[in-house]
């Protein structure tokens, strides 16, 4: 059998990899074209596009980047007609992948979205597409499969793929000897994996962690994609740390974390460490955003949970003063209690590890169906 998958960023090359290897346990001669990163590739898929060439984000950044997002869009289409695959799989990043979605419509290849698009938060209108061109819908979200049955569409809660990551991820017991920390406490800083938010988010948290720098170690976690020079080209003769792909380590290790809103908020929340969300993307993105998204929290915690256990500092409140200030309160040991007390109900709420596994074999099943309809 032959598969193309897509997915466009460090999160879903993660989730996507993981149910590559829970696929090949039920199809070892499984042939996988992709698009996605180093983790899918070590999972055995042929990477023909790597996800950071393709992350754009905010509505102006997109704007900007047109021509290349069109280029990319004409070679995908071109690749999987050379392909001819027996199936396609999306994962997330509804932009491209709706508009791949309605392609291999046309052409009768079957198509699974994965980690369904968040359409909840906005965009709501484009239910209509996965309607018209999908024809199986996973969620990773418990709350998911009941909005898209309001607009009819069948979707399957398969448990969030994050629990399995950190289920099989081998901690390192001696990571701080390894790292070369002290034994003073760990603030990590999560700025985010796009160059463009890195820019703009990590000068305000050094900003932040400014007072902090003599009682305690100041590590920021670099996106595996990014070059160490990036970092250091902003962080300057500041006394902070650069770990790069430990990011689970770091923030197990951790007293507190600034995490930028995203995937991140949730691993942190899974891992235990206190933290505070923040964002800030460029005023015309954020003008945009503002009219157009349609919920309440930003960060996935306070958004499965539904109240706002996380802090969220968001564009003009993304402020050194602020952060610091919410920084000294995780610093507290009964806020700190009471994080993790909330953080054993976020636990419960996603219910046990085995997304991969669950998605693998839905997956698998849809595809031996497919190949049956065919008559191969």
């Amino acid at each position: 059998m032959k598969l193309y998958i897509i997915a466009g960023e460090a999160s879903g090359d993660l989730h996507a990899a993981n149910l590559l290897l829970a696929l090949r346990k039920k199809e070892p001669k499984l042939e996988i074209r992709a698009w996605g990163g180093d983790k899918m590739e070590a999972a055995g898929a042929k990477v023909v596009k790597h996800y950071r060439d393709l992350s754009f984000m905010g509505f102006s950044e997109v704007v900007l980047n047109l021509r290349t997002i069109l280029r990319n869009l004409a070679f995908c289409k071109e690749d999987i007609l050379a392909f001819q695959p027996d199936a396609i799989l999306l994962v997330d990043y509804p932009g491209f992948n709706l508009r791949i979605a309605k392609f291999a419509h046309e052409l009768g290849i079957p198509t699974t979205y994965y980690i369904s698009p968040q359409l909840w938060a906005w965009k709501a209108g484009r239910v209509k597409q996965i309607k018209a061109y999908v024809d199986q819908l996973l969620c990773i979200l418990p709350f998911e499969p009941a909005w898209y049955a309001q607009y009819g569409v069948i979707a399957e809660y398969v448990g969030h793929p994050l629990l399995d990551a950190l289920q099989v991820y081998p901690f390192d017991p001696e990571f701080r000897e390894k790292q070369g920390l002290d034994e003073r406490p760990v603030i990590a800083l999560l700025p985010g994996s796009r160059k463009q938010e890195i820019k703009v988010k990590l000068p305000i948290m050094l900003q932040a962690v400014a007072s902090y720098v003599n009682n305690y170690q100041i590590v920021v976690a670099a996106a595996p994609a990014q070059e160490l020079d990036f970092y250091k080209q902003i962080i300057g003769q500041a006394p902070v740390r650069i770990i790069s792909g430990k990011t689970y380590d770091l923030l197990k290790t951790a007293t507190a974390a600034v995490v930028t809103s995203g995937t991140a908020t949730l691993e942190t929340a899974l891992i235990g460490t206190p933290e505070v969300v923040v964002y800030k993307g460029s005023a015309i993105s954020y003008a945009i955003g503002k009219r157009l998204v349609k919920v309440k929290y930003i960060s996935l915690v306070n958004l499965i949970l539904d109240r706002p256990l996380l802090t969220e500092l968001i564009q003009n409140d993304c402020t050194p003063e602020k952060i610091a200030a919410e920084l000294a309160k995780l610093l507290q040991p009964a806020h700190r209690d009471n994080l993790q007390k909330a953080y054993s109900e976020l636990h419960q709420v996603l219910g046990e590890a085995g997304a991969s596994e669950n998605a693998a074999e839905t997956v698998y099943q849809f595809m031996r169906q497919a190949q049956s309809e065919k008559g191969v």
